[in-house]
């Protein structure tokens, strides 16, 4: 169970990544 919230957090954060990387490109 721990790890499924685990890998959710997980996925969460790259996909916030990539959002941030695809709207701020200039920034990285």
């Amino acid at each position: 169970m721990f790890d499924i919230v685990l890998g959710l957090a997980v996925a969460a954060g790259l996909l916030g990544y990539l959002v941030a990387v695809l709207l701020r490109p200039q920034k990285f």
